[in-house]
């Protein structure tokens, strides 16, 4: 037993780079795990900043400095940061809020139509199996509403948190992006001279990770427009809410998809029922994901994420599960940086195994 714990010891912890490789990350993921609500500021920086260096370095191909690139990058980010906390923000939270105010009546409205269905479709269905929906419903929305409560007693606290993000984030993302050779010079002074499978791995992972955040925003905000024209053409209330969710959706991958493919079906059973109107929607819904499957994110993420779709799902679970709404939105990119780090791994035990 011990003579094979050894020769795995060996085999995996023998070489130093490895052994380096292994340690930052067990740090890195204890840092975020532990202190990820205490320094989440610092952490959403960092991201921000990484994904709007890719737009600086642009810009310092076209020969200009990098503190007027930055400051050109930094502020269209303020622009966005402006319209979505005085339109985009205020207008959700109005219509998240009309949606909770209305949940009691269209609960009735379930029920209502549901209890119709043992009559319209007697061989489908019995009287037994409705109550025991609206049962189950009644249950969710009792529940949904003590959550509301808490989170309304909640939003002054909550209401803090984001003046402190909104002024920390900003500042902190200028000076990421400004300071970026100097503070990457000082944290290199805590680091090994000797790193190559360290670089490797970053190399490889900051490749594919980019690239899939890059796709993934384009395909999000398409998505989303895309949703809200059609919602809107329908009739359907509250279409930039539902609009927003479904663009939102295509961050978890088929999670996402299969559940909004429920809550568009709900939303547009309440207000239509079993009606045309009712089809169409869901029409509607099946195409855009359809093509959003078949057309969209293949030509934005083609090559990007070669995963297996059980890796995926598992990604989605183990990070969603650790980290909450930020693993969900970040499952893909820590999978696709695992795989980059256990192919680095791999590959350097063959080439030793090779070259003793």
């Amino acid at each position: 037993m011990f003579e094979l714990f050894r020769t795995w010891k060996e085999r995996h912890f023998s070489d130093p780079q490895r052994v380096i490789l292994g340690v930052m990350l067990l740090v890195g993921a204890g840092l975020v795990y532990f202190l990820g609500s205490l320094l989440a500021p610092v952490f959403i920086s960092i991201i921000i900043a990484y994904l709007l260096d890719g737009m600086v370095s642009l810009l310092k191909r076209s020969r200009l400095p990098r503190l007027a690139a930055v400051s050109i990058v930094f502020s269209v980010f303020m622009v966005a940061m402006i319209v979505m906390t005085l339109w985009l923000i205020p207008l959700t939270v109005k219509q998240i809020s009309q949606l909770v105010q209305q949940l009691p009546g269209m609960l009735a409205t379930v029920q209502y139509r549901l209890l119709q269905l043992p009559t319209s479709y007697p061989e489908v269905i019995s009287e037994t199996q409705v109550r025991q929906v609206i049962d189950f419903l009644n249950t969710g929305i009792s529940t949904l509403g003590k959550r509301v409560l808490t989170l309304s007693l909640a939003s002054v606290v909550g209401l803090l948190h984001l003046v402190v993000y909104l002024v920390l984030v900003p500042f902190m993302v200028f000076f990421l992006l400004k300071d970026k050779d100097v503070i990457l010079g000082w944290g290199r002074r805590f680091l090994p001279d000797n790193m190559d499978l360290t670089e490797t791995v970053w190399q490889e992972a900051n490749v594919q990770v980019t690239n899939y955040i890059r796709g993934k925003g384009w395909e999000l905000l398409i998505i989303w427009g895309v949703s809200y024209a059609v919602f809107k053409a329908l009739g359907l209330q509250f279409a930039l809410l539902f609009s927003l969710f479904v663009g939102l959706s295509v961050i978890i991958p088929y999670i996402g998809v299969t559940v909004m493919g429920f809550v568009m079906a709900l939303a547009a059973f309440i207000q239509w029922g079993w009606s045309s109107q009712f089809a169409s929607a869901m029409v509607a819904y099946a195409i855009i994901q359809i093509l959003d499957g078949n057309l969209l994110a293949p030509l934005l993420l083609s090559g990007v994420v070669n995963l297996h779709p059980v890796a995926i799902v598992v990604a989605v679970l183990l990070f969603g599960g650790l980290w909450g709404l930020w693993g969900l939105f970040f499952a893909i990119p820590l999978a696709t940086l695992t795989n980059a780090v256990i192919k680095a791994w791999f590959a350097r035990i063959e080439q030793r195994s090779d070259n003793p």
